[in-house]
């Protein structure tokens, strides 16, 4: 196996686990549904859409997008298990005409060309070891004058020692770039850039959210006797605070990215 294979095989594997659920929530990403909704409303969603979800996780956004905008939603993942947790929940939810799941390497997508009227990634493009390959996949499936949309963690500063370890241990993100990195892939890709949104708050709030999980976790950890392997929930607790102290200091952040194919 490769390096580029093996880091996301990993990737998939953490978010598929449930220490990431315990910790991020069902969405596993900054602003959750209402995010995702932003996002959609920014494509302009609606009955008869094609959508495309790269690194759809467990499905979550996808379900929602379709529900929320009548769209058509073919989510793909790299991570076997979370595509079949994802049918799974697709079919409990009463969508199985409107959103599908199928596995697939975001830098070669099983796709033909020019087959989506939108493109999303939610907190996953920083992971991909080729962002420049994956920025353009999504150019040729979506058709012409279709929008990719991409909410993103972005670095703004060095960060401060450790952190990557935290950012590599909550969701597989140490690789995050500047948004204007992001946005050189997608016009290398030849998409043009429509929107750039700021959203740090949402990834302040999930950073808290985070800690208050751990305190959570550790709490009944203790009380029941668990033996956790492998977690270290002191240096976790430190580590939450130091990626806190980031996002408020602006050197995290988290953004929407929407980028048009032309005519």
């Amino acid at each position: 196996m490769s390096v580029a294979s093996a880091v996301k095989a990993c990737c998939a594997d953490l978010y598929a686990g449930d220490w990431a659920q315990l910790l991020l929530g069902d969405s596993l990403h900054p602003g959750g549904v209402a995010l995702t909704e932003r996002l959609g409303d920014l494509l302009r969603l609606g009955p008869g859409a094609r959508v495309l979800d790269v690194a759809s996780g467990r499905g979550s956004s996808a379900m929602h997008l379709a529900r929320h905008f009548g769209c058509s939603v073919l989510g793909l993942d790299y991570g076997a298990e979370n595509v079949t947790r994802a049918r799974d929940d697709g079919v409990r939810a009463g969508l199985r005409g409107s959103v599908s799941f199928s596995a697939g390497d975001a830098e070669r997508l099983p796709c033909a060309d020019a087959a989506f009227d939108a493109v999303v990634c939610e907190c996953a493009f920083c992971t991909f070891p080729d962002k420049a390959a994956a920025a353009a996949e999504m150019g040729r499936v979506l058709r012409p004058g279709g929008v990719a949309g991409l909410a993103d963690l972005v670095r703004r500063a060095p960060l401060p020692p450790g952190l990557e370890d935290l950012l590599a241990w909550i969701a597989c993100i140490a690789d995050a770039r500047p948004a204007e990195e992001y946005i050189r892939h997608l016009e290398v890709a030849g998409l043009e850039l429509v929107t750039l949104e700021d959203h740090d708050e949402a990834l302040l709030e999930m950073v808290r959210s985070v800690r208050r999980r751990l305190l959570s976790a550790e709490v009944v950890a203790r009380l029941k006797g668990m033996q956790l392997p492998g977690v270290d929930f002191a240096s976790a607790r430190e580590m939450a605070r130091t990626a806190e102290r980031a996002v408020l200091d602006g050197k995290l952040g988290y953004a929407l990215i929407l980028a048009r194919k032309p005519v």
